[in-house]
């Protein structure tokens, strides 16, 4: 997938990333050795330390260019004075399960790294931009309440635990869905489409039952 970031890379760059984002993916950090990677994007071995210097600043450039972009959505949407909250909100819920099912190679490393808890670069890293993210959302929520959209009291981290666990245990686990709920003859694109549908109104169902007082 192609990246969002803010920052200039290059083309060779972008590839190796992409690269390592893969195989970071399927083996692990630490499985995945600079020489994996190299191959993997097709760049020489000094290219990789070249541009990023270690495996661990690579790392770091990832979660930088990928975790950037729900930042950027979240502080658009705030800044739109079109939307009511409940757009905002909904607009939220797309955004977050647009990034995990376009980004699912992200997603396994993000879900690996968080699990692990080991101190380190990323996982300050991780702090940040949930932290940053976190605080947009509530800022949402704080401004939907002052218009008297939405109820007192609202639970962001509960809030975004349900649409980011909802989601990715959907994604995760959806070989067991489809087979539980007979839709193995879907193509992987029929399927994705069909249960994008059907979680994004449910998540916006359980959002409007949650935030607003109808």
């Amino acid at each position: 997938m192609p990246f969002i970031f803010k920052m200039e890379y290059s083309e060779k760059q972008i590839q190796i990333m992409e690269a390592a984002e893969k195989l970071f993916a399927e083996k692990g950090f630490d499985g995945t050795s600079v020489r994996d990677i190299s191959e993997e994007a097709g760049v020489n071995l000094a290219m990789i330390s070249y541009y990023f210097g270690s495996k661990e600043k690579l790392m770091e450039s990832l979660f930088l260019t990928r975790g950037q972009s729900i930042t950027l959505q979240l502080e658009s949407m705030l800044q739109n004075k079109e939307m009511s909250s409940l757009q905002k909100a909904y607009g939220l819920i797309d955004s977050y399960m647009d990034k995990i099912m376009r980004l699912q190679c992200f997603h396994k490393i993000m879900s690996r790294e968080q699990m692990a808890n080991v101190k380190g670069a990323t996982t300050k890293l991780i702090h940040q931009l949930k932290k940053k993210n976190q605080e947009l959302v509530q800022q949402l929520i704080s401004e939907g309440q002052k218009k008297g959209e939405f109820r007192k009291n609202i639970d962001v981290p509960l809030l975004m635990a349900t649409l980011i666990g909802t989601t990715a245990h959907i994604v995760t686990t959806q070989h067991y869905y489809r087979k539980l709920n007979n839709l193995e003859d879907l193509s992987d694109d029929e399927f994705e489409k069909q249960i994008k549908k059907k979680l994004s109104n449910h998540l916006k169902s359980v959002f409007k039952s949650l935030l607003t007082y109808e």
